[in-house]
């Protein structure tokens, strides 16, 4: 039995420019079960044209097996998949045979971004819901795909044009309130944030107090259904309502 990660260990594939994600995950982490990070390496560069952001998905796609294989290594019980593009490229059923793929390689249980917010919306009964993404155009509209192809309202969407993946985590915590601000009506349901490197776990623990509404935070979201995939039950609390609720 691992002496720290007792319980279960979790692998985490993230992109080598992602400053968020590994430390929004650590923040959530449980006596007894420990994380474990593989970095697809990734090149920092503008996202300000189609083909830069075509050429930075496929830099991402290309990396994921070989990250995968390595945090293997550690034998996690686990695996989050915190890469968000990939995770909704293409729709339902590209996202799910990814998914299904990235299962047969490693041989445990793979959440991404994309399955494991639907997760959390099937547990609120959510089906009209406003998204906040760090994205261009080309990205917000895979995500927004994905979402009415998995069956719901996308009543309102904004992405944020980060003008590169390292930048990405140097939104802040006003920018990311005021675009949350911006998506929420009384029309919607649930408010999802989007992007593993946008560091929205403490801005939507928040906004959850001042909208009176779920405010579905991604790496909390991944992280929440990893544990609970495992069968962990424990209840977080102050971390976001998901970690509370279900």
């Amino acid at each position: 039995m691992d002496a720290l990660g007792y319980r279960k260990k979790i692998g985490l594939v993230i992109a080598s420019v992602n400053t968020s994600a590994q430390p929004e995950s650590d923040d959530l982490r449980i006596p007894g079960v420990t994380n474990h990070t593989a970095r697809i390496s990734i090149e920092e560069r503008p996202l300000n044209t189609d083909e830069a952001f075509l050429a930075h998905v496929e830099s991402m796609r290309s990396g994921i097996r070989t990250a995968i294989a390595q945090v293997m290594t550690c034998a996690p019980d686990h695996i989050i998949m915190a890469i968000a593009l990939e995770a909704f490229w293409g729709g339902v059923k590209q996202s799910e045979s990814l998914r299904q793929d990235l299962v047969e390689m490693a041989g445990v249980g793979v959440s991404m971004g994309s399955n494991a917010t639907v997760a959390a919306l099937q547990a609120y009964g959510a089906k009209k819901i406003g998204i906040l993404t760090p994205h261009m155009p080309r990205g917000d509209a895979m995500v927004q795909l994905y979402f009415e192809e998995a069956g719901y309202d996308v009543v309102a969407l904004k992405g944020l044009k980060c003008p590169s993946p390292r930048q990405i985590a140097h939104t802040t915590y006003e920018q990311i309130r005021d675009g949350l601000m911006e998506i929420n009506s009384d029309d919607v349901d649930v408010l999802v944030q989007v992007g593993t490197n946008l560091a929205g776990k403490q801005v939507a623990a928040d906004a959850e107090r001042w909208l009176g509404k779920p405010v579905l935070s991604m790496n909390v979201v991944t992280y929440w259904h990893a544990l609970r995939e495992l069968g962990i039950k424990d209840k977080i609390y102050g971390q976001g309502r998901i970690l509370e609720d279900f």
